[in-house]
């Protein structure tokens, strides 16, 4: 006996829309699909004791390894402090015209670590945590806002520090003390949202993270974080106003002078540049809102590829 092999009829693919209609009419959504701005906030919220628990976990176990524990939380920025002080305070004589230098640099140090510190993580937010990605469904925002908000629990030990050095140099505290909660508000709503701009593009392009520690050096040289910007504009007579503005209006060193004239008595409002709060301000929306869009326009490529 011969055997027949039928072959099935060869039929033609369905359009586009009639699989769209198909998997609406039995209940399919695309896996990993973006929700609507609006939801995506939702979602996130309702994820926000994840958020702390993941940051103060990763704080936690950051220093779990060494004998000292958690105290490098405090003596990591007081020795980058101390280097700074030795080689821009000392050798090179920045302290010079500078009242309560120590205090000066130490508050600068603290509040840019805070930024180049949130940034360096949030490069990689995505890339760093691929498992955690692909394994689980969540906002992906998640990520890089947990690991600010793991920086802004280490600058708030730090800070201890910091009061300490001002009591111990002779800074009398003052009601300024408080202008500190909205300076670090919209500092973590700016570093959030660079963080998250970063997280998306780290996630593309790993290799970014490895020229992220020049880029934000560069910026840190910049900022004021050693030297004060209002001395090198007033001994630099023959500086264009435009650049003198430029320095000034860097949201790094927005941030830094205002959490100096809050903490040290002799940091003048003349040394802020004009309109600071509102600069700082919009920095922070430009930056926070800017990058939670940004992030949230990829959503769906995370953890693909």
């Amino acid at each position: 006996m011969s055997q027949v092999l039928h072959t099935p009829p060869r039929t033609e693919a369905a359009p586009h829309g009639d699989l769209a209609a198909l998997a609406a009419r039995h209940g399919l959504t695309v896996s990993g699909a973006r929700p609507s701005l609006p939801e995506y906030i939702r979602q996130l919220w309702a994820r926000r004791h994840f958020i702390t628990a993941f940051a103060t976990a990763k704080l936690t176990t950051t220093y779990s390894q060494a004998k000292l524990g958690q105290v490098w939380q405090v003596m990591t920025p007081l020795l980058n402090a101390a280097v700074y002080y030795f080689i821009f305070g000392v050798l090179l004589n920045t302290k010079r015209g500078v009242a309560d230098f120590i205090p000066f640099l130490v508050t600068g140090v603290f509040v840019w670590t805070f930024t180049q510190t949130s940034i360096m993580t949030g490069t990689r937010a995505i890339s760093g945590n691929i498992g955690l990605v692909r394994a689980l469904h969540f906002p992906r925002a998640a990520l890089p806002i947990s690991f600010c908000l793991q920086q802004l629990q280490q600058l708030l030990f730090s800070m201890a520090a910091l009061v300490f050095i001002l009591l111990a140099v002779g800074v009398p505290p003052s009601l300024s003390w408080f202008l500190v909660l909205p300076a670090l508000t919209l500092q973590f709503v700016f570093n959030a949202g660079v963080s998250m701009i970063m997280a998306r593009l780290g996630a593309k392009t790993p290799d970014i993270a490895q020229l992220m520690p020049f880029v934000l050096r560069t910026w840190m040289y910049i900022s004021g974080v050693m030297w004060s910007i209002d001395n090198l504009i007033k001994q630099h007579h023959g500086m264009p106003p435009w650049l003198g503005d430029l320095l000034r209006a860097n949201p790094a060193a927005v941030y830094i002078d205002l959490m100096r004239f809050a903490l040290i008595d002799t940091f003048h409002a003349s040394q802020l540049p004009p309109h600071v709060w509102l600069v700082a301000t919009g920095w922070a929306l430009l930056a926070g809102v800017g990058g939670f869009i940004y992030f949230w326009k990829a959503e769906e490529t995370y953890g693909r590829g």
